[in-house]
């Protein structure tokens, strides 16, 4: 004791900076020890803002005394965490102001015990505003803090308010905290008389003028009961109210110094204050030995006592005797003894011991109740036990035991029900023996990495847990004394290097681990509550016999020579057998109806190279996936409830019948040699056949299905398509690009599909439309890419006729059509929303005249098939062509593009003429074109653009166009914020300022000449 029987705090390693550090990396410990107070040296004084200071009445304490909490972590580095503890006259925080001065704090420091009882019934918090005019809001005079002084300023971290991460309407309150009983005989109570006054005059509404919140003792104990020791420190210097609850021995049975310097007095008055304490950890404190000597004087109660990481002499093991309550003792890495001399643990009512990572020649444990002992990884030429109620034995990692003293010590002990013997490396199958005799009710035992263990002629019938991992003696003549122990549920054999074979029939098995066998070959298991099997890497498993009633999943990836499976499963759910190269095609019986699997749900093949012939029958499969089966040629799947099937990569199938399956939508992938395909799915909606180039026969009965891709099936012939059209009345997209074999008759018979929007016909050698028109009148979509045989001709019947009058996207990319048909198409089919005219050869000019479809003899009283005679008034209503897109990329002979604005192309927003080499003249009047490209038209040398929306203009490589004509182009374009002059070598950085004069709209010039 200093200074006027001041007690010690923890401990510190400097002054001024380094204290602070300490402050925040130690443990602070602020306990209130009755009446007297703890030294503090001077803080860092921080500097107040402006609108409230804070202080804190109370005696002398010391900043580091107890608890722990995560709030100490999550301060910001490079601020001091503000040292917190409790004094006996510990008061409530209050304002220092102008008018409170010295007699607030005269009057706090002569309260007594009354007023103080009085305050923790009525302490409630009020919300006040800060326009009142309180006088504690009227100036701030800061305390200064010295050893004499009982006031300590209170840092911005805990008390002030943060303004200036405040938005100004929530500045309108400020926190006090005073008592609301409306009596006068504290200087607290003074700033309720505005407020009071306030609420009687009706000037303002009561609800504005504060917040009361009443915290009762049981609400208080409740919140403080989630709080460690270090925030209930905290918490404890708000109030004296705080401070009462916190200090409440319900939160302090349980002291942590885990690795934390705390000095000896202060940790004997600590010991005093909380004689009630039940659990102790002095885990990495230096001189731990010295302080729990003086624990056990006091803490008569103590139940559990955690030690580590320094010298425990024998001393201290006698002195356990003087802790009758004990019942739980933990050393973790400590020396224990003189090194010479045996250690001797002896009480009469402790229950668990562990001794973990420790440094002894002998121990010796003498504890009748004793239940539990791990002497885990402790470093011990020899061990003896007197235990007779020891139910739970480790011996884990102890190297240093011998054979015969594991058997002494395990035999000595006839209740062990638990024995952990792992990494012992000297235990014997004749120790393994004994045990079984001396210890008949032992239920778990490790006794992995013991390869002097072979388990023959071991008999523990009571076992239930059995791990052998990398027991290099375990083999197939194991298997009969496993067996033996009738009750066994768990068995782990992994790394069992020379076990070729398990045959087990036991009827309480449920976990079986068998991991990197290298010799395994066969498995035989038969247990009806088997629910969880893992095999892995054994590489020489070639036979599986699993019988259970319980198992939802079998995992066998991976096993490259597993040829044969048995299953038995009732309730199994899920089959995994990726990898297997060896399974045969008998795999499919077990997964069939009757096989043996009647629930199964999903089944994953993949890679199963040997698989040649896949026929399944199963009710309750639901997902099947082969991919990567490419030795598989034929498929037969009747499965009315399979959901979702994978076919990637079983490029070698030829026939494949899917009749009937459940399949929503089904993706046969790339099947080159696929000839014969079979399908009934009551349930499709989506069919993609691409890629399947040799498929003749196609049977699809399909009622719900409204989409088929038959892409590249080239041998696809005309009787397919009508039986798919007859069969599919609902389809409304239909794929027949690269179809060869689709004639005439395959075209006619799509008249069956009344809903067909979209029809694709590229690369094909069509000539003859008209059984398209005359069959698909409602077609949205046309897509003619690549049809190189289609004659002006052909396209009569759309700009002459008025056939397909609900088309809004046309594809001709590639034609052969000439100029004159694409002129009277862009003229007469107003209707038309989208135009590809990509790579047509024939295009050489493109001049859009009048809305007068003048060259195109059109029957004036046409109305579209199916439909009501049109209007005139909705004639007149959409005289302005529809056309929004128009792509002309890649055309190598077109010169000219004018489209001018009697051309009323009101809705045209896009224009591509990419790559159009020849091109020479562009002159555009549209008064909706937001994306023009002309980039790699190397020859454009006339630019008229009349474009008030215009945003977005591509140029790039625009080799032969003159500054003069850029700018006389953009400056009718009003809204242009793009501009992409890349590679124009007649436009020069220096030109830039001038296009941006003409048009200020521009925000983005993209050129190779910026860097």
């Amino acid at each position: 004791m200093a200074d006027g029987g001041r007690m010690k705090a923890v401990e510190g390693n400097g002054d001024g900076e380094e204290k602070d550090e300490d402050a925040r990396e130690e443990l602070e410990l602020a306990l209130s020890l009755g009446r007297r107070g703890w030294h503090l040296p001077p803080p860092r004084q921080e500097p107040a803002p402006r609108s409230l200071n804070w202080t804190v009445a109370f005696s002398e304490w010391n900043p580091d005394a107890a608890g722990s909490s995560r709030a100490a972590e999550r301060a910001p580095v490079g601020q001091p965490i503000p040292s917190l503890g409790f004094g006996d006259r510990l008061g409530c925080v209050i304002l220092d102001g102008a008018h409170a001065g010295g007699s607030a704090e005269a009057g706090w420091e002569d309260g007594d015990e009354e007023d103080e009882d009085r305050d923790l019934q009525n302490k409630r918090l009020r919300v006040r505003g800060f326009d009142e005019g309180s006088p504690q809001h009227s100036g701030v005079n800061d305390t200064s803090f010295s050893s004499e002084s009982p006031f300590l300023p209170i840092s911005d971290e805990h008390v002030h308010f943060n303004l200036s991460r405040c938005p100004e309407h929530e500045l309108e309150f400020g926190l006090s905290l005073f008592p609301n009983d409306g009596s006068g005989e504290s200087p607290r109570d003074a700033p309720n008389e505005r407020v009071d006054d306030i609420e009687k005059s009706g000037g303002r509404n009561s609800e504005d003028v504060g917040i009361r919140m009443d915290l009762s003792d049981d609400l208080l104990h409740l919140i403080f009961s989630f709080l460690g020791q270090k925030d209930l420190c905290r918490a404890g210097v708000s109030c004296k109210q705080w401070r009462s609850a916190s200090m409440h021995e319900d939160f302090w049975k349980c002291l942590k110094f885990e690795n934390t310097r705390i000095s000896l007095q202060n940790f004997v008055d600590i010991c005093h204050r909380y004689q009630n304490v039940t659990d102790l950890n002095l885990y990495g404190v230096i001189n731990a030995e010295a302080l729990v000597m003086e624990a056990i004087m006091c803490l008569r109660h103590m139940k559990s006592l955690t030690m580590g990481k320094g010298q425990l002499g024998e001393a201290f093991f006698h002195a356990l005797a003087e802790c009758p309550l004990l019942t739980t003792l933990t050393v973790t890495d400590a020396s224990l003894g003189s090194g010479i001399q045996e250690v001797t643990v002896n009480h009469d009512g402790l229950r668990e011991l562990q001794i973990l990572k420790c440094r002894a020649l002998r121990i010796s444990v003498r504890c009748s109740q004793l239940q539990i002992l791990s002497l885990r990884r402790t470093g011990m030429a020899h061990v003896s036990l007197s235990c007779p109620q020891l139910r739970e034995l480790d011996f884990q990692s102890c190297h240093k035991l011998s054979d015969t003293a594991v058997r002494q010590a395990s035999t000595a002990c006839p209740l062990l029900a638990k024995l952990d013997m792992s990494s012992c490396s000297c235990v014997t199958d004749e120790t393994l023996r004994d045990i079984a005799g001396s210890c008949p009710n032992l239920s778990v035992l490790d006794a992995s990495n013991c390869p002097n263990i072979s388990f023959e002629s071991v008999r523990l019938p009571m076992l239930i847990d059995l791990s052998l991992l990398s027991c290099e003696g375990i083999t197939s003549a194991s298997m009969a004394a496993i067996a033996y122990s009738r009750l066994l549920e768990v068995l782990h054999l992994d790394n069992c290097s020379l076990l070729t074979s398990v045959s087990l029939d036991l009827p309480h098995l449920r976990n079986i681990s068998l991991v990197h066998l290298r010799k395994f070959a066969d498995l035989n298991l038969r247990s009806p509550v088997l629910s969880f099997i893992k095999v892995s890497r054994c590489s020489a498993l070639h036979r599986v016999n699993i019988t259970s009633s319980v198992l939802q999943k079998l995992v066998l990836q991976k096993q490259e020579s597993l040829s044969s499976l048995t299953l038995q499963c009732q309730n199994l759910i899920d089959v995994d057998l990726s990898d297997c190269e060896s399974l045969t095609n008998a795999i499919c019986e077990v997964f069939s109806d009757g096989g043996g699997c009647p629930m199964l749900r999903s089944l994953i093949l993949d890679n199963c190279e040997s698989l040649s012939i896949v026929e399944l029958n199963s009710s309750s499969l639901a997902s099947l996936s082969l991919a990567g089966c490419r030795s598989m040629t034929f498929l037969k799947l009747s499965c009315p409830n399979l959901q979702n099937v994978n076919l990637d990569g079983c490029d070698h199938l030829e026939r494949a019948s899917f009749c009937p399956v459940g399949l929503e939508s089904l993706n046969l992938g790339i099947c080159p040699k696929l000839s014969v395909l079979q399908i009934e799915a009551p349930n499709m909606f989506i069919l993609e056949l691409k890629g399947c180039g040799v498929l003749s026969q196609a049977s699809i009965n399909c009622p719900c299905l409204t989409s088929l891709d038959a892409s590249f099936c080239r041998q696809l012939v005309d009787d397919s398509l009508s039986c798919m059209a007859e069969t599919c009345p609902l389809m409304e997209h239909l794929i027949l690009s690269s179809c060869l074999s689709i004639g005439i008759d395959g075209l006619s018979s799509l008249h069956c599909l009344h809903k067909l929007t979209l029809l694709d016909l590229s690369y094909t050698f069509l000539i003859n439309l008209k059984p398209v028109f005359d069959s698909c009148p409602q077609l949205k979509v046309l897509k003619l890419s690549a049809c190189k045989y289609l004659s002006d001709s052909s396209l009569d019947a759309l700009y002459r006729d008025g056939a397909l009058p609900m088309l809004v996207e046309l594809d001709l990319s590639y034609a052969s059509i000439g100029q004159t048909s694409i002129e009277d198409l862009l003229a007469c089919c107003t209707n038309l929303v989208n135009v590809n005219l990509n790579g047509c050869t024939n295009l050489q000019e493109l001049v859009c005249g009048s809305d007068d479809c003048s060259s195109v003899d059109m029957a004036v009283d046409f109305c579209p098939p199916d439909s009501a005679p049109v209007k005139s008034e909705e004639v007149s209503g959409r005289s302005g062509r529809l056309l929004e897109v128009l792509n002309c990329t890649g055309c190598p002979n077109i010169k000219k593009v004018v489209i001018p604005s009697m051309a009323n192309y009101l809705h045209l927003s896009k224009i591509n003429l990419n790559l159009s080499s020849n091109l020479k003249e562009v002159d555009l009047m549209c008064s909706n074109l937001y994306i023009l490209n002309l980039s790699n038209c190397s020859s454009l040398e006339v630019l008229k653009l009349d474009c008030p929306r215009l945003t977005n203009l591509q140029l790039l490589a625009c080799t032969m166009l003159q500054e003069e004509e850029l700018e006389s182009a953009i400056s009718l374009c009003s809204a242009l914020e793009i501009l992409n002059v890349h590679s124009c070598p007649k436009i020069n950085a220096s030109d830039f300022g001038r296009l941006h004069r003409v048009c200020p709209s521009l925000k983005r010039i993209q050129s190779s000449l910026i860097a």
